[in-house]
């Protein structure tokens, strides 16, 4: 009875973080999916342009001019159509919240990215996987289209929303009377549930929305969308497939098998463009 008593104490505070999660929600361009905002976009922004400035300056970037002008010209043209993409959506408000920047940097890694607010990185080491322009722009369509669909605001806010579940929990063990051992292993549950649970789920979820998205980017620009294939199959066959259950990317079976599902939207996308 008297654990019931203390137990109604937070019921405020479980109604408040209802209350959160029901508002503070957008919606991603193209798919319609609901996600979750808690977090701004300015301070996301700031952060990652002082971080991108700063990993710029340390480089070193390319001295290929050929290389680094592929980056910057596939850059400008997939930046234009997202800009074109979220006008179409009626996100005409957030186009100016994007400072596109694009750059090649020197290294021997099989990586690119898109940060918070349109600061791109391409590294030299995933070039021989793209094979040309139209692979360029399957990379830049996805990294761009992680942006344009705040996968980022909605990480952070997934993370805030774990945080406040935590300690929540951690005040609801205390006030119900729970030992130092039940509230360890309870607490270490919930942090592998949440992270296996809603964490990891999630981020696949967001590769696969950057796929979809970015082939309709790289063919509004122009693109080949099929490329897209031959990059994922190229990368498969030399990385190997690591599989999907405890990984932040979909396997490359289900990666591959999404983007031909999502083809005919994008070569339809294409011929309009023409």
């Amino acid at each position: 009875m008297n654990r019931f008593r203390l137990s109604k104490k937070l019921v405020p505070a479980l109604i408040v973080l209802l209350g959160l999660a029901l508002a503070a929600c957008a919606t991603v361009p193209g798919t319609g999916r609901s996600q979750l905002s808690l977090v701004g976009d300015s301070d996301l922004n700031a952060m990652a342009a002082t971080q991108y400035s700063q990993m710029i300056q340390e480089g070193p970037l390319s001295s290929n001019q050929k290389d680094t002008a592929m980056i910057k010209r596939v850059g400008a043209n997939i930046s234009r159509a997202a800009n074109e993409y979220l006008r179409e959506y009626g996100m005409a408000a957030d186009i100016p919240n994007y400072r596109w920047e694009f750059n090649l940097i020197q290294s021997n890694e099989v990586n690119a990215f898109c940060m918070p607010g349109g600061k791109v990185a391409f590294y030299t080491g995933i070039l021989p996987y793209t094979k040309g322009d139209d692979g360029v722009a399957a990379i830049m369509g996805h990294e761009v289209a992680h942006a344009i669909a705040h996968h980022s605001r909605e990480r952070a806010s997934q993370q805030m929303m774990a945080q406040m579940g935590g300690s929540l929990l951690s005040v609801g063990l205390g006030v119900g009377g729970a030992s130092a051992l039940t509230s360890d292993v309870a607490m270490a549950a919930y942090g592998l549930g949440s992270e296996v649970g809603i964490m990891l789920p999630f981020s696949r979820s967001h590769e696969s929305e950057a796929d979809r998205i970015g082939l309709m980017l790289m063919a509004m620009a122009g693109y080949d969308p099929s490329a897209a294939i031959g990059f994922w199959e190229r990368m498969s066959a030399e990385g190997g497939n690591t599989g999907s259950l405890l990984s932040t990317h979909p396997s490359d079976q289900t990666r591959i098998a999404d983007i031909k599902r999502y083809l005919p939207e994008a070569e339809a996308r294409r011929g309009a463009a023409k």
